[in-house]
């Protein structure tokens, strides 16, 4: 049988993803300037040769402060994604193999956080758990905890989904009247049909998370100084918008690319698979 070839949407997505995450992670050995030193000479310096992106109000290097900031974005987008989908997928399958009591508990709860405003959810938990500390390592991981917390139940709906079509499929009762343990039937036989659909799910789900760290860190609740954040970074360069918009076009267009990037990757699965 010969093997479908990966459409437009997922060769777009990969190349441009690939893009951004290679200029984050040249940012461990290799940044333009120091992405905190300031030139007071420099303020508001045009984009050009000097500077790829131009400079702030400080006469910060944008582009240094760019990459940096890819580095952070990323990370704790990644680290929300990949715990929300362990957590939710794990909770999602149970709840729809186990079913009666446990899926009716499991589901009320997965409602009650979906009900709750996300963005006003993960205010609060942030604004809590900064209370407590403020250095930036505790800033960033209230905010993977929130967002966590945020995106579990999306995967736990769609792995019960999944679980409910399959769990009465001939294989699945096949291997049970096998003596298959009720693990090995879950996560060995059952799970792998579902990889494309959670893989799908978790991709788009960066773009999801990408969004809401920004809207975090542009409030103030996110990466706090001196790391810099794209979020932060349009929050930063509101005051002076309008003469000197490349402070805040730059790290919005990195914000935009991104989330396009994803979105391509996740519908180009979604597609190469059904």
């Amino acid at each position: 049988m010969r093997q479908q070839r990966w459409n437009a949407d997922f060769k777009f997505g990969a190349a441009l993803a690939g893009c951004i995450a290679a200029l984050s992670l040249a940012s461990f050995v290799y940044t333009p300037y120091d992405y905190n030193a300031m030139n007071v000479a420099e303020r508001f310096a045009l984009p050009g040769a000097a500077h790829l992106m131009g400079t702030d109000n400080f006469g910060r290097d944008i582009f240094s402060r760019v990459m940096i900031g890819g580095r952070y974005t990323l990370l704790v987008s990644l680290l929300t994604v990949l715990g929300s989908a362990v957590i939710g997928s794990t909770l999602g399958l149970l709840s729809g193999y186990l079913g009666k009591a446990w899926d009716e508990a499991l589901m009320r709860l997965m409602d009650a956080l979906s009900a709750f405003p996300g963005i006003l959810l993960a205010l609060v938990m942030v604004s809590l758990m900064n209370a407590f500390g403020g250095s930036s390592q505790q800033s960033q991981g209230a905010l993977i905890i929130a967002l966590l917390i945020l995106f579990i139940p999306s995967y736990a709906r769609i792995m019960r989904t999944g679980m409910l079509q399959y769990k009465n499929a001939d294989f699945a009762l096949m291997v049970t009247l096998m003596g298959a343990s009720h693990f090995r039937v879950i996560f060995v036989h059952i799970l792998p049909n579902l990889t494309p659909s959670l893989l799908s799910a978790t991709v788009l789900g960066l773009s999801n998370a990408i969004l809401a760290e920004a809207t975090m860190s542009y409030l103030g609740l996110g990466i706090q100084p001196p790391l810099p954040s794209w979020g932060r970074m349009l929050s930063e360069s509101q005051n002076f918008l309008f003469n000197a918009p490349w402070c805040a076009l730059f790290p919005g267009l990195m914000i935009m690319l991104t989330v396009i990037a994803f979105h391509a990757i996740g519908e180009g699965i979604r597609q190469h698979y059904c």
